[in-house]
C-alpha cells in the first residue's frame, strides 16, 4: 500500500487521533465514505448522458426546419 510500512502507518494513525481526536474520527470517515459514494453514484449515472442526447436531438430538429 503506497510502499508504507507498519511503523509508516501507525505514525500517521496517531498523527490523525492527535489532529482530529478519537472522537471526530468516526464522523470523518463516514463523511469520506458518502463523498466516495456520491462521487461513483454521479460517475455511473447515465442521466447527463441521457440530457445531451435530448439536447442533440432538439438541435438536430432546429436545423432542419
Amino acid at each position: 500500500m503506497f510502499g508504507l510500512g507498519p511503523t509508516e502507518i501507525i505514525i500517521i494513525v496517531l498523527i490523525i487521533v492527535i489532529l482530529f481526536g478519537a472522537k471526530k474520527i468516526p464522523e470523518l470517515m463516514g463523511g469520506i465514505g458518502k463523498g466516495i459514494k456520491e462521487f461513483k453514484k454521479a460517475a455511473t449515472n447515465d442521466e447527463p448522458k441521457s440530457e445531451v442526447k435530448d439536447y442533440t436531438k432538439q438541435t438536430d430538429n432546429n436545423e432542419k426546419k
